[in-house]
């Protein structure tokens, strides 16, 4: 037999022998004994999703919520959060003001299934306040920072929300 010959047959028949070797190492999953518990193994039942309402009927033209700090000096300047509720349900119009400065930014509150709850408590530091909400559990979340650093007035998100299955509110640190 020609050397040539030999080699190819050796290889074949190592790449049958591996073949052979891998498959009868894994089994199928039908070929196995079922679970002891089974049950604990069964997805849970899918929840029925509630939402708000896309859209508000008649959004409040006075602010929901308010932070004010006054600046004691003589322009009687002060630094305000205000929380204004726009047309769609999730959505809130956030107006800032630190001495002559202003800004806005749009807040969208993850939908929870109930009315949200914007709420406005005061930051550590002077001139600052935390942006969030209150979640079906009357917990605070906590979403954006308003600050003022130096003569600089700004926003800092602080973190994420998505509801999963069954609405529990899961928090995700920003990047």
């Amino acid at each position: 037999m020609h050397p040539f010959t030999m080699k190819k047959i050796l290889v074949v028949l190592t790449f049958l022998s591996a073949s052979l070797y891998f498959y009868s190492c894994h089994s199928r999953a039908s070929d196995r004994a079922p679970e002891k518990d089974s049950t604990l193994l069964k997805p849970a039942a899918p929840v029925a999703a509630v939402h708000s309402p896309e859209f508000r009927e008649h959004p409040k033209k006075e602010a929901v919520a308010e932070y004010i700090e006054e600046k004691h000096d003589m322009n009687n300047w002060s630094f305000s959060v205000r929380l204004y509720e726009t047309d769609k349900t999730v959505s809130y119009r956030l107006k800032m003001k630190y001495e002559t400065l202003e800004g806005d930014d749009t807040l969208r509150l993850p939908d929870l299934g109930t009315p949200p709850r914007p709420v406005i408590q005061k930051g550590k530091d002077k001139y600052s306040c935390v942006v969030g909400f209150m979640d079906n559990d009357g917990q605070f979340r906590e979403y954006k920072l308003v600050y003022v650093k130096g003569e600089v007035l700004g926003t800092k998100t602080l973190k994420h929300y998505s509801v999963t299955q069954g609405y529990r509110l899961v928090s995700l640190e920003p990047r």
